[in-house]
C-alpha cells in the first residue's frame, strides 16, 4: 500500500470519534454481568474493548455532521457504539474454527483463543442483542419520528443479516478453493464488508434528519466505501507482515481465497480501490454534500498502513 497521509486535523478526529464510542463501549462492559452467566460478559467485554479503528462508528459521526445535524452528541454516540457492537461480533465469529480459524486480532489471541469456541461463540451471538439494547438508549435520547426511529434500526440489522454480513460470510466459505471472477468478489464483500460500512453512513444521516437524497449519496458514498475497505484488506494481507496487521498475514492464500489481489494482482487492485475512493467522494459532491473529514477518510481507507 501506498504510505498513509493522514492530516493532523483527520487523526484527532479519528482519535477523538475512539475516545467517544469507546466510553459508551466501556459502561455498557460495566453492566454486563448482571446480564449472562460467566465466563460470556467477560469474553464481550474482551471483544468490545480491543484495540480497532472504530472506523464505522466514525462514518456514524462524520455524515451526521456533513447533514447539519447538531445537538444529541450523546444518543449519536450511542448509535455509533451499537454499529461497532455489531462489527465486533462479527469479528468474534469470523474468528471461529468453523470460519477463518484465526488465533490473532488486533494484536492480541482471538476471543475463542483467550476463552474457548463455546464462549466465543455465545459472547457473538448476545452481542447481538446487546447491540439492539444499546441502539435503543441511543433512540430513546434521540427521540426522532416513528419513520426515521424505524428507519435507522432497520438499517442496521439489515446490514448484519443475510443480505448483508451474514449472507456475505455464507458466500465467502463458499467460495473456498474456488477462482471466483470479480463480480462474484464484489456480491460477497458488498454484503460482508460493505453493507456495515454503508449502514454507518446512512445512520449518520437519518440521526442528522438527513433528505432522501442526502441519504442515498451517503448509502453510495458508503457503499463504494466499504467495498475499496476491502479491496485494500485484500492487498494488505498479500503484503504486509502479521505484526503490521495485528492479524495474521497472509490468511487468505492459506484457505485458497480468491480476493481482489489474486485476481487482479496487486496494481490492478490498488488502482480499483483508489477509483471506487474517487467514486465515493464524487457522489458526495454531486449531492451538494461538502464534508472535508468524509473526503479524508476516503482517502485513509486507501491508504492506511492496516
Amino acid at each position: 500500500m501506498k504510505t498513509s497521509t493522514v492530516s493532523r486535523g483527520l487523526e484527532l478526529y479519528l482519535s477523538d470519534a475512539r475516545a467517544r464510542v469507546d466510553a459508551v463501549l466501556a459502561r455498557w462492559g460495566e453492566s454486563l454481568d448482571g446480564l449472562w452467566p460467566p465466563p460470556v460478559p467477560a469474553a464481550v467485554r474482551y471483544s468490545l474493548l480491543s484495540e480497532g479503528k472504530r472506523l464505522r462508528p466514525t462514518l456514524v459521526f462524520a455524515c451526521h455532521e456533513a447533514v447539519g445535524g447538531g445537538g444529541a452528541a450523546a444518543a449519536v454516540a450511542e448509535l455509533a457504539a451499537a454499529v461497532e457492537v455489531v462489527h465486533a461480533y462479527s469479528l468474534v465469529h469470523d474468528d471461529l474454527p468453523c470460519m477463518d480459524n484465526d488465533d490473532l486480532r488486533r494484536g492480541r489471541p482471538t476471543t475463542h483463543r483467550a476463552f474457548d469456541v463455546p464462549t466465543a461463540t455465545r459472547a457473538g451471538f448476545h452481542m447481538v442483542a446487546l447491540a439492539a439494547r444499546v441502539l435503543a438508549v441511543g433512540l430513546a435520547t434521540l427521540a426522532p419520528d416513528s419513520e426515521r426511529r424505524r428507519a435507522i434500526a432497520l438499517e442496521l440489522f439489515r446490514a448484519a443479516g443475510a443480505g448483508g454480513m451474514i449472507g456475505g460470510q455464507a458466500l465467502d466459505l463458499e467460495a473456498e478453493g474456488v477462482r471466483a471472477p470479480v463480480a462474484a468478489l464484489e456480491e460477497i464483500h458488498r454484503r460482508k464488508t460493505g453493507a456495515l460500512i454503508a449502514a454507518s453512513c446512512v445512520i449518520g444521516g437519518l440521526a442528522g434528519g438527513a433528505a432522501p437524497s442526502a441519504c442515498a449519496a451517503l448509502r453510495g458514498y458508503g457503499a463504494d466505501l466499504g467495498l475499496a475497505f476491502q479491496i485494500c484488506d485484500d492487498i494488505l494481507d498479500a503484503t504486509a507482515s502479521s505484526v503490521q496487521l495485528g492479524k495474521t498475514a497472509g490468511k487468505d492464500a492459506a484457505l485458497a481465497k480468491s480476493t481482489f489481489v489474486s485476481v487482479l494482482g496487486v496494481g490492478d487492485a490498488r488502482a480499483e480501490a483508489e477509483r471506487l475512493a474517487a467514486r465515493a467522494v464524487d457522489r458526495l459532491r454531486q449531492a451538494g454534500l461538502a464534508s472535508p473529514t468524509l473526503v479524508e477518510l476516503a482517502h485513509y481507507v486507501v491508504t492506511r498502513p492496516n
